[in-house]
């Protein structure tokens, strides 16, 4: 595989074949046997998140004097991809660590947050988190009720609020907190913490009882008089929002990497179904109906890959010469995303009843793919988010 865009090019290593081989058979051989008991306990899997992290799964791109593996966003994407073909809730837990949570301190934290917060979650002795979310403020951040203020001797933040749809949550060690310092100010007046979740003043609130990526456990978090240090505060006052959205946008690559995953399971266990099913004397692959289905499938999974890989890109522009890859982040969270969705509902219609019951992976790929149209952003905000840009609006 090789991509290029410019001066810049995108080719497998063979450090990243190595890697891709390894991620393949520790997903199968450790994630898929377990995966759909994990599924339907809803418990969180932390002895194969361990495990991910004696992998160095947990900090991909974490340079390795953080704690990380100090590979790049393909081994990163590479990674996702594989794990969410075995079982998504692995994905997500991956996901958050990598892209949510150390991205945002590699990039915006002081010398000292980096060495302290990123090496116990990046190696996998930790869990991190990342809460932007609130009950009222989900798609529009800036309508935080969650509050951060100064107290009088200025050495800590009181933060006070509650957030809600925490992924990793009622496991997270460490959190990126976003919370309002300035509310007249708007967006503007959002700064993002580091909060240790052992610390008084923090507490969990309920599990959610999700459709998919049920393992994945995600809760609401309450801060009560939660006294947080002013060391804590992550790339200065008010800069929360600009952290919040330039980690999405790492963030939306992963979860299209994600999203691809879950296709290409799903694709996989359609392909073969296909070939070895037998209606009314031949294979059902045999029909054109099925067919068309098939040349769909494959056709999306492929035109996404190439969106992810055209993200990536942009991201590497990004990072050597400066600038944003929001609009190449957003179109492969937004594409793939919703051909994970029909991709599954297509694989799913092409086993019928089998496809149906839960003897078969099929549909947990269904209700796992529905997420990814929802979480860091959804497909509405992803179509708002391209347009803007690509009208030059602001």
């Amino acid at each position: 595989m090789a991509v290029q865009a410019g001066s810049l090019s995108l080719a497998m290593s063979d450090e990243h074949e190595m890697l891709l081989v390894a991620v393949r058979e520790f997903a199968q051989r450790e994630i898929v046997p377990v995966a759909a008991e994990y599924d339907e306990s809803g418990e969180f899997p932390l002895d194969t998140v361990r495990k991910m992290g004696e992998m160095g799964l947990m900090g991909i791109e974490t340079p390795e004097e953080y704690g990380g593996a100090g590979m790049d966003t393909l081994a990163y994407v590479l990674t996702m991809i594989e794990i969410a073909k075995a079982d998504a809730s692995h994905s997500t837990i991956l996901s958050v660590n990598n892209s949510l949570y150390c991205k945002g301190i590699l990039k915006f934290g002081t010398e000292r947050q980096k060495r302290e917060w990123i090496r116990p979650v990046a190696s996998g002795a930790e869990i991190g988190a990342y809460s932007l979310t609130e009950p009222m403020s989900g798609s529009d951040a800036s309508n935080m009720a969650s509050r951060a203020i100064l107290n009088d001797a200025g050495t800590h933040y009181i933060i006070n609020g509650r957030k809600n749809w925490v992924t990793s949550a009622p496991f997270a060690d460490r959190i990126v907190l976003f919370s309002m310092t300035a509310a007249e100010a708007g967006h503007r007046g959002i700064t993002a913490f580091l909060i240790d979740s052992k610390a008084p003043g923090f507490s969990r609130g309920k599990t959610e009882p999700k459709l998919g990526i049920r393992a994945s456990a995600t809760s609401e978090i309450i801060f009560d008089d939660y006294a947080c240090p002013v060391e804590q505060v992550l790339g200065g006052v008010g800069q929360g929002f600009k952290i919040a959205m330039t980690v999405l946008d790492a963030g939306r690559i992963g979860i299209a990497a994600q999203a691809l995953g879950i296709a290409e399971a799903a694709y996989a266990a359609a392909l073969s179904y296909a070939r070895e099913r037998h209606a009314f004397g031949a294979p059902i692959g045999s029909y054109q109906m099925i067919q068309q289905k098939i040349a769909d499938m494959k056709t999306r999974i492929a035109a996404g890959r190439a969106l992810i890989y055209q993200a990536i890109l942009a991201k590497q522009r990004a990072e050597q010469h400066g600038g944003r890859y929001t609009t190449e982040a957003s179109m492969a969270k937004l594409f793939c995303s919703e051909a994970a969705a029909f991709v599954t509902d297509e694989a799913l219609q092409i086993h019928g009843g089998m496809g149906y019951s839960k003897e078969l992976p099929l549909e947990r790929y269904y209700r796992d793919a529905r997420i990814t149209r929802i979480y860091e952003g959804t497909s509405e905000i992803q179509r708002m988010v391209i347009a803007r840009n690509e009208l030059g609006l602001r």
